[in-house]
């Protein structure tokens, strides 16, 4: 897991072609489907820049974002004076979560669970999960499957560029771990109309299905549903995104 020092400043710019408003209504959807009651507390594990965030508390939920990166963190912030919506956020580990009291619903997107290094590590963000969700409390998360892994990110190299950023982003697939390590060369544009390079890495974990969905019901949780590529579909063989619903035992 990383700090996104670098990658911070253009997240946004270079996920771009994400609709946050849409990826919130589907999760909200979700909610929608397996709830009967109305939820208040809604907890954004690994929320980044805070745009979901945003677009969650736009539907009404009294949204707490956590995540590890403190320079993300400040940019969800700024988000939040000029939206003006009551978003709490905390900087912390999500193998780590510490409450002040149990949660309604956590949601959980844009593959941060593939961003755990370990087996051990998904347990233990899925044990601190369900320690401080509400009984039959929610869990909806997202993660790249291992198709994406090895088809699509892969050993491939990637480029973005916009007015103020050119970012090349380099895969090396580790085969026998299905572990993809990324490398960010990014060349910001200087007001004396020169590049200064910088970079950041980090890597994501694809796990099997299996091994998901026996640590979701080893810490507590019932799988309500299976969704490949954000619909209402079971996933297929190559779909690139799969969408967990789980409730908490009682």
């Amino acid at each position: 897991m990383s700090g996104y020092s670098v990658f911070a400043r253009y997240y946004d710019e270079l996920t771009a072609n994400i609709n946050y408003r849409e990826r919130a209504e589907y999760f909200h959807d979700i909610i929608r489907k397996f709830k009967t009651t109305r939820e208040n507390i809604l907890l954004d594990l690994a929320c980044g820049t805070g745009s979901i965030s945003e677009e969650m508390a736009r539907f009404g939920y009294d949204v707490i974002g956590v995540d590890n990166s403190e320079e993300m963190l400040g940019i969800a912030i700024e988000k939040k004076f000029d939206s003006g919506l009551p978003i709490q956020y905390l900087c912390q580990d999500m193998r780590c979560l510490d409450m002040f009291g149990t949660i309604d619903v956590t949601i959980c997107a844009l593959d941060s669970i593939n961003h755990l290094g370990s087996l051990d590590d998904v347990r233990r963000t899925f044990s601190k999960v369900s320690l401080f969700a509400e009984p039959d409390g929610l869990f909806i998360f997202d993660m790249n499957t291992l198709y994406k892994h090895r088809c699509i990110l892969a050993n491939n190299t990637f480029t973005y560029e916009t007015d103020k950023v050119y970012c090349v982003w380099e895969n090396t697939l580790d085969e026998k771990t299905d572990e993809v390590k990324m490398n960010l060369e990014f060349f910001e544009l200087q007001d004396n109309s020169l590049y200064e390079r910088s970079s950041d890495c980090f890597s994501e974990k694809a796990y099997s299905t299996e091994s998901i969905e026996r640590l979701l019901e080893e810490t507590g949780f019932e799988i309500l549903g299976r969704y490949g590529d954000d619909t209402f579909s079971p996933p297929r063989e190559t779909s690139q995104r799969i969408v967990y619903a789980a409730r908490k035992r009682i």
